[in-house]
């Protein structure tokens, strides 16, 4: 589904407020690429950062980059599309020579004091030139200016302005030579930022990190709450176009809030969605949103691709979540999970660097909207509507299943939803109020939802808008009161000046010291990719502390690659104290070793204190073998589970070298390894006919007992799992796992270049080790059973060379990184595209 987030901010005069900046978490790029794509070979884009240039028509944005073409520097200003991606998303707008008379400077702010996290306003003068430009707060803006007057150097001409015609024409020496850009959408006046490649930064100090970490604790005695009225919306389109207003949606109440955050689902339904980073669907539901916006204020617009935004206002963090879960009344452990791993996952990297990434709920307000997609539990669909037809919603509640597993705190604990008065927000036919009459007539359900968590948010109205009828799907709204703590100027300078008066009292302390809870840690009976996690507790003395996990000498990385240190490192007040969290998980890239002995579970962590000692930490554990990361090879010279042999025996079949022919043991091997074998029988006997195998991806606690049943062979065959996906899940992950891959490492090249040709591809097949031979030719014969199927399964050729060879990284808890069976990037040039 498409996914967007708009974030619409109210420009409403607030005189005591301070600027807030804007940190955009989805897809951050680096805008550089596409300006230097517009280049010619001798001209380079050194760093690029996105503002917002005041002009006669208005608050414009702008690309300002810095480039160097034969050896002159330029700053150069671009329209743009709202994320410059490619060359055809910016146009240059005008050119400043850096030459004498050149300079850059930082409009102080009122009273001359820095509010943090405010953004900086500079002006940049060029002979009778004068542009007033407003940079977003963070390091990549105070490296990009320093990087600008780093080359702003005397003895040089005045640098003058020009149009992108007159560059073209080379009017302005050295201006940079640009392909011609494609019409121009409506840009975004909200600032982003975005990390530059090939400029330093420099890192927190210690000082600063203490100032603000005291600052942040003092927060209360310099800032007080104001209540800001926020627009929370969501709408599953369902691949619509507007049609007509959305007013009775965005703008239902008299007064107009200051802030909008407007999520969409399934804006573009089309295939070229999921392969373009720009949709016209986009553009039609943005100019819709414009027009829509309440008419008693004036805003700023910003559109973020991506499932969440975070930006601070005043001193407020706020994060607004847009998410579209899984569908069908049956897959709510599903949507449970997703939810899970949204929150798992989803990161964002402070605008300060050095600093540890940011997660959802680690903000002061957090907004979740979508189609969440949570059904009604087993209700026929009579009674429901004559439940609806009475009005009767708190007894249809009772039975809605985001209530459900709210109450039992299996998702979204800590979050609350407001009070359901309104009839459920799906499905509709569209184009009507009517009820789905469908084929597959579903049961209505409140789809569409809105939560949020904390401490200063007050719901004031939370309800559908059904007189927007062009989706199956009815838009949902709700109007909070948010608490903001706005800063105090007068009190503020009093509590930074109190802060640094004490720390020059401490600039003399003794060095910092810790105290560790434990030393030794024993990690028991570790399996494949079951994470295990032991704990301890640094408690600081009285002088605050910076540590960090440091590598050994000749050592790359500080732990060993099956080992992570969370955090890995941080700051301590006095007095104070941090849990760190050591995760083990052995994975394809570590198992072969640990399998054969070469590896062990051993190593010693050195914890270093910032002017401070260094603290050693023993890591050690016992691995316990699995089929998952064995060779091809050895697991077919396994006639019993792995679990039971002996670890010499391991060993030797492991590290022995790969035969074409079954000569090196007197027993003959099995053809192929037993338990590819009860995967594959029991797919073939239970799976044939399941839709979306392979593309649906199993649940972690049955793949576990999956593991468990191949390694210890408790079991002939596999017992009873819960789904065929699992079983699925577990094939591809064994498959993935093996060191030496199907078709061996040395015969990928010449698989390429054959696999046009069945009949050459057959020669790749036939050099390769006999027990190789035997797995690609099982499997392939596997697939063809699975393509007799094609009528009921909707698997083809296409599909299954997609699935098998190379899976998509972002789904449930696997890693994937590279082609199961080696194939070619082609689905339809490959070995296995040429068999299947």
């Amino acid at each position: 589904a498409g996914l967007a987030a708009d974030v619409e901010r109210g420009a409403r005069a607030q005189e005591e407020g301070a600027a807030a900046g804007l940190e955009a978490a989805a897809h951050k790029m680096d805008q550089s690429v596409a300006i230097q794509e517009t280049l010619s070979a001798e001209e380079t884009c050194l760093a690029t950062v996105q503002g917002i240039l005041a002009t006669e028509e208005g608050m414009e944005s702008r690309l300002l980059s810095l480039i160097e073409s034969h050896g002159k520097s330029m700053l150069c200003l671009y329209t743009h599309r709202r994320m410059a991606i490619t060359a055809e998303d910016v146009c240059l707008d005008r050119v400043l020579l850096i030459q004498e008379g050149f300079a850059v400077e930082e409009v102080p702010p009122e009273n001359n004091l820095q509010i943090p996290g405010s953004d900086v306003t500079v002006q940049v003068t060029s002979g009778g030139a004068s542009l007033l430009v407003r940079l977003p707060f963070g390091s990549h803006t105070q490296t990009f200016l320093r990087e600008v007057r780093r080359r702003c150097s005397p003895g040089k001409k005045d640098a003058t302005a020009a149009d992108p015609e007159q560059s073209a024409a080379g009017e302005v020496t050295g201006a940079p030579r640009l392909k011609t850009a494609n019409k121009m959408v409506p840009s975004s006046s909200v600032p982003a930022s975005g990390p530059t490649q090939g400029l330093s930064t420099r890192p927190c100090g210690l000082r600063d990190t203490l100032v603000k970490s005291l600052l942040k604790q003092k927060e209360s005695s310099y800032t007080h709450l104001q209540n800001f009225r926020f627009f929370v919306g969501t709408y599953n389109v369902n691949g619509q176009s507007p049609r007509g207003s959305l007013r009775p949606w965005l703008s239902q109440d008299g007064e107009p809030p200051d802030i909008y955050c407007v999520g969409f689902q399934e804006l573009d339904l089309s295939k070229e969605a999921f392969f373009f980073n720009d949709t016209p669907k986009e553009e039609e539901w943005f100019k819709a949103v414009t027009e829509s916006l309440h008419p008693g204020a004036k805003y700023a617009k910003g559109n973020k691709g991506g499932v969440a935004i975070r930006f601070q206002f005043h001193n407020s963090t706020v994060c607004v979540v847009n998410a579209h879960l899984a569908a069908h009344p049956e897959e709510y452990e599903r949507r449970n999970q997703e939810v899970r791993d949204i929150c798992a996952r989803m990161q964002f990297h402070p605008l300060e660097p050095g600093c540890p990434l940011l997660a959802i709920k680690e903000h002061d307000v957090v907004l979740w909207l979508g189609d969440l997609n949570y059904r009604l539990e087993e209700q026929d669909m009579e009674r429901v509507k004559k439940l609806i037809q009475t009005q009767d919603f708190q007894a249809l509640h009772q039975h809605d299943q985001l209530k459900i597993q709210r109450e039992a705190k299996l998702v979204f604990e800590g979050f609350q939803e407001g009070e359901i008065s309104f009839q459920p927000t799906y499905k509709y036919n569209p184009g009507s109020d009517d009820w789905d009459d469908s084929a597959e007539c579903r049961v209505p359900a409140w789809c569409d939802r809105i939560l949020w968590s904390g401490k200063t948010v007050s719901l004031l109205s939370y309800q559908s808008h059904m007189a927007l009828k062009n989706s199956d799907h009815k838009p949902v709204s709700a109007i909070f009161d948010v608490g903001v703590k706005v800063v105090d100027k007068k009190s503020y300078c009093k509590a930074f000046e109190g802060i640094v008066r004490s720390l020059d009292k401490m600039e003399n302390a003794s060095i910092p010291s810790v105290t560790l809870s434990k030393r030794e840690f024993l990690f028991k009976d570790v399996k494949y990719l079951q994470l295990q996690v032991e704990s301890f507790t640094i408690s600081n003395g009285p002088v605050p502390c910076q540590f960090e996990f440091i590598s050994k000498p000749n050592e790359d990385a500080y732990c060993k690659p099956w080992l992570i240190a969370k955090p890995s490192k941080g700051f301590l007040m006095p007095d104070s104290e941090v849990v760190i969290a050591l995760e083990l998980c052995v994975n394809k890239s570590t198992a072969t070793a640990l399998n054969s002995g070469e590896e062990k579970l051993e190593d010693i962590l050195v914890l270093h204190l910032d002017r401070g000692k260094d603290y050693f930490l023993s890591v050690s554990g016992n691995y316990l073998p699995s089929c998952f990361g064995c060779p091809i090879q050895t697991l077919c010279y396994m006639k019993e589970p792995i679990r039971e042999m002996l670890p010499e025996a391991i060993r030797e079949l492991t590290l022995m070298p790969l035969l074409t022919d079954d000569a090196f043991w007197e027993e003959k091997p099995l053809d192929v390894p037993k338990e590819l074998w009860m995967m594959v029988d029991l797919l073939c006997r239970s799976a044939c006919h399941q839709e979306g195998l392979f593309q649906q991806p199993g649940l972690r606690p049955e793949f576990e007992q999956i593991r468990d049943w191949l390694d210890t062979g408790t079991l002939d065959v596999l017992g009873p799992v819960a789904s065929n996906h699992s079983v699925a899940e577990a094939l591809l992950l064994f498959l993935e796992s093996l060191p030496e891959p199907v078709v061996c490492y040395k015969s990928y090249r010449s698989s390429l270049e054959c696999a046009n040709s069945y009949e050459m591809s057959s020669q790749v097949i036939s050099m390769l080790p006999k027990c190789h031979q035997n797995v690609f030719h099982y499997l392939v014969a596997f697939l063809r059973e699975l393509l007799k199927h094609t009528g009921k399964n909707h698997l083809d050729v296409n599909v299954l060379g997609k699935e098998i060879r190379m899976r998509d990284k972002a789904t449930c808890f696997r890693t994937w990184s590279s082609p199961v069976l080696l194939g070619g990037r082609d689905r339809k040039n490959s070995v296995l595209y040429q068999y299947a």
